[in-house]
């Protein structure tokens, strides 16, 4: 079943074309890579997928009964963001707010679910810490279990694994996998051309239009694939 189809769609900014021509679809289960330098119209892409912009051209069209409030989101962290004074169980409860509808408040359904991820994730241990006092790769870890909170069928990561360690980033790849391979739904942007090719079963890469669109294993034979897998260009594109 196809979650989210995309047809010959565009988004502009004042008139200014960021990207255009996107044609793919997201199926339930898939594990798809939005791959691109910088400013080829993946961060765009992300707002128009969870629709907090309008295409200018073209159509976003979601499966039925699905809507993109359902869709968790783990957005890329800026230094605010990681001074936030919240304890960790607070940040992971805050996930299930469009759980709520017209409550004020938690219910223990929402409760549950929050100690369920934190669980999940091997956090649990530190629900009563303050978040802004956790390392990036527990903050992360905390962020993953945020977006669960909010998923039921689709979770969207933008660069979930930018300004860790590698060791760090490794493990939170495989959690991202564990996590796709249990039912969810992944769709991440990333420059880390290596762990695209490990996880993913789609790729999308764009410059500011569609280069190309299929399974990773097509990707890594087309033109496009051959020319950012190879060594030299592969060093700068994950850097």
């Amino acid at each position: 079943m196809n979650l989210i189809t995309c047809q010959n769609v565009s988004f502009a900014y004042n008139g200014t074309v960021a990207v255009k021509d996107l044609n793919f679809t997201v199926t339930a289960g898939d594990y798809l890579c939005i791959a691109g330098e910088n400013g080829a119209g993946k961060s765009t892409l992300v707002k128009g997928l969870l629709h907090l912009i309008r295409p200018s051209g073209g159509i976003i069209r979601m499966a039925d009964g699905f809507v993109a409030s359902e869709i968790g989101y783990l957005p890329q962290q800026n230094p605010i963001q990681k001074d936030f004074p919240a304890s960790v169980h607070e940040v992971v409860l805050s996930g299930c707010l469009n759980r709520l509808g017209w409550l004020p408040f938690y219910r223990t359904d929402e409760k549950r679910l929050a100690e369920k991820n934190m669980a999940r994730l091997g956090i649990a241990h530190l629900k009563d810490r303050c978040y802004a006092e956790l390392s990036g790769g527990q903050q992360q870890r905390v962020l993953l279990a945020r977006a669960l909170c909010a998923a039921k069928k689709a979770i969207l990561l933008d660069e979930p694994a930018a300004g860790l360690d590698p060791v760090v980033s490794q493990e939170l790849y495989e959690l991202i996998h564990t996590i796709n391979q249990d039912g969810m739904t992944i769709i991440m942007v990333t420059h880390d051309i290596a762990a695209t090719l490990k996880y993913a079963r789609h790729i999308l890469h764009l410059q500011h239009t569609q280069l190309f669109f299929g399974t990773t294993g097509d990707y890594i034979h087309s033109d496009i694939g051959r020319i950012f897998t190879r060594g030299d260009i592969y060093a700068r594109f994950s850097a």
